[in-house]
Formats: C-alpha cells, sequence, structure tokens
C-alpha cells in the first residue's frame, strides 16, 4: 500500500510541475501576443486555460484520495495540503495570462498599449515566465528553496507595476482614458502572477521546512 501511496505522491507532483510548465507557457504567449498585437496566439491562451482546470481537478482530487487513504505521515501531509492550494494558485496564474489575451482580443486590430511601454510589459513577461520555470523545477527538487529569488523578482515586478500606474495616472499623462484602463489592468495582472508564484513557492518550502507559510 505505501508502495502505491508513494505512486500517487509522485503523480501530484508530476501533474503540479505540468501546470506550471502550461502557466508559464501560457504567459509567454500572452506577453508576446500583448507586445506584437497577436490575435492568433491570444486566441490560443484562451482556448488552452481550459487545460489547466482539468489538471487543478485532478491534482485536488488525487491529493483529497491520499488525506483520506489514512497512511500519511507528517511530511505527506504537509506535501497534499501544499499541493491542493498550489494547484489552485497555479490555476489562477493561467486565469491570468488568459485575462492578458483576452484584452489583445478586445483590442485587436489596434495593439493593447503604447509602443513605448512594451518593453516594460515584456521585462514582466519575462519575469512571470521565469517564475513558472523555477516553481516546476523547485517541485522536481524540492530541497532547493526557491523562495528569496522569487521574492526579489516579486518586488521586481512591483516597482515595474508602479511605474507602469504612474505613466498612465499622472496629470500631462498623454494617454487616453480607455489606455489607461488597458495598461493598468494588464499590469495589475502580470503583478498577480507574480503574487501567486511566491504564493506557490512558500507552500512547497512549507513541505520541506514545515514552517507555516506567510
Amino acid at each position: 500500500m505505501r508502495v502505491a501511496f508513494g505512486g500517487e505522491l509522485e503523480q501530484l507532483g508530476v501533474d503540479l510541475a505540468a501546470m506550471c510548465r502550461l502557466a508559464g507557457d501560457a504567459m509567454e504567449q500572452a506577453t508576446r501576443a500583448l507586445v506584437g498585437a497577436d490575435l492568433a496566439l491570444a486566441e490560443r491562451v484562451i482556448a488552452g486555460d481550459s487545460e489547466l482546470d482539468v489538471l487543478r481537478a485532478r491534482c485536488e482530487d488525487r491529493a483529497f484520495s491520499l488525506l483520506a487513504s489514512q497512511t500519511s505521515v507528517a511530511r505527506d501531509l504537509r506535501l497534499l495540503v501544499s499541493g491542493i492550494q498550489a494547484a489552485e494558485k497555479i490555476e489562477r496564474m493561467g486565469d491570468l495570462a488568459r485575462h492578458v489575451a483576452e484584452i489583445v482580443r478586445r483590442r485587436h486590430p489596434q495593439p493593447a498599449v503604447p509602443p513605448e511601454l512594451c518593453g516594460t510589459f515584456a521585462e514582466m513577461g519575462r519575469l512571470a515566465v521565469h517564475a513558472a520555470r523555477a516553481i516546476e523545477h523547485t517541485i522536481a527538487n524540492p530541497l532547493q528553496s526557491q523562495l528569496v529569488e522569487r521574492e526579489r523578482a516579486d518586488d521586481r515586478t512591483d516597482e515595474l507595476h508602479r511605474g507602469l500606474l504612474t505613466a498612465v495616472s499622472r496629470k500631462d499623462s498623454p494617454y487616453p482614458v480607455q489606455t489607461g484602463v488597458d495598461v493598468a489592468l494588464l499590469s495589475r495582472f502580470f503583478e498577480r502572477f507574480a503574487d501567486q508564484a511566491v504564493a506557490v513557492t512558500r507552500r512547497l518550502d512549507f513541505v520541506v521546512t514545515g514552517t507555516t507559510p506567510r
């Protein structure tokens, strides 16, 4: 029974890693769609979001089933609880990428953001994708904490977010109201993606250390 339990735990990790990969791919494509006003790529992100929903449900079902098996030890319990929480947050990361793509689709054929702000969004996208890839790596290598790096990247994303808000909200802003709203929303989606990545990383650290995530 313990061998079967271990196999199910391993599969939970595989599915969580797959979710990270999909969320990272989605945000990478959404960023490219945003910067390039690429409708086809935006549509691909939107259509692919359901795959993350399926994986989240699978992770939660497997984790709850294992919790009910009564063969768990303390570290297993931490992994299962963290797995349930992480699946929800990674799925949310995918939703945020979809939200970016939806704004691209809504504004097409016009670009959703001014050309001079594309570089900032491209950097936010790179940070977001790196965060998803780092979580995927941490799931496969749970003793290698990425928390400090994730928090630093989150700080940088927050800085970029504040810069964009300032650019579109100052009194002498050259941007129309609709552009300002789109930029603020898009920036918020990237900022929330980074926040979710930090939250997942904290839960993965909890599996190893037993220290309750903040």
